[in-house]
């Protein structure tokens, strides 16, 4: 007789059920309001299906941690940070990226106060903080400079453009409120 735990460490009936996640799998994704279908492997990130296989280039890979806040896009309003989030778990939702900011070829107003404050330096920056400064005035966090410096403290600038950064906050925040 064989110990349960031997029959229990041998290969599962259903073990050849699996699919190998490296097979592209069709999917839909809905950025800046167009239904894109693509045809990739279910491990593909946010920030690689918009980059790699959308050809949207805006949103920058700096650590592929999720701790510098470049890839910064917007789902279904909420900002995230795109090279942690699996592309499946985006359908069916709006993905909004820099590309999409701009509406009938005038700048959204956030992206015009960055280049009214010169709140860039090398730019690299510049689309996940622009994505995440968006955020932080539809949350209701752009009050105080403190304030706005405590939501936008996952987007780290190396160039420390900071002050202007805020000030370009604080100059959309009020056309965004209106509307």
């Amino acid at each position: 007789m064989t110990p349960l735990t031997a029959r229990g460490a041998g290969e599962s009936p259903n073990s050849g059920a699996l699919q190998d996640p490296a097979v592209p799998v069709s999917m839909v994704l809905r950025v800046n309001g167009e239904d894109k279908p693509l045809m990739i492997d279910v491990r593909t990130t946010v920030l690689d299906a918009l980059r790699e296989h959308l050809g949207l280039t805006g949103s920058k890979k700096g650590c592929d941690h999720g701790q510098c806040g470049a890839c910064t896009v917007l789902i279904d309003g909420r900002r995230v940070v795109s090279c942690l989030t699996l592309a499946a778990s985006a359908q069916d939702k709006d993905i909004q990226t820099i590309e999409g900011l701009a509406s009938n070829g005038k700048l959204h107003p956030m992206q015009q106060a960055f280049i009214d404050q010169d709140a860039f330096q090398c730019g690299y920056c510049t689309p996940g903080q622009i994505m995440s400064a968006v955020a932080c005035v539809r949350e209701g966090h752009a009050n105080s400079d403190a304030e706005i410096r405590e939501y936008m403290s996952g987007n780290i600038c190396r160039c420390a453009a900071y002050p202007n950064i805020v000030a370009a906050v604080k100059q959309a925040a009020g056309e965004i409120q209106r509307g």
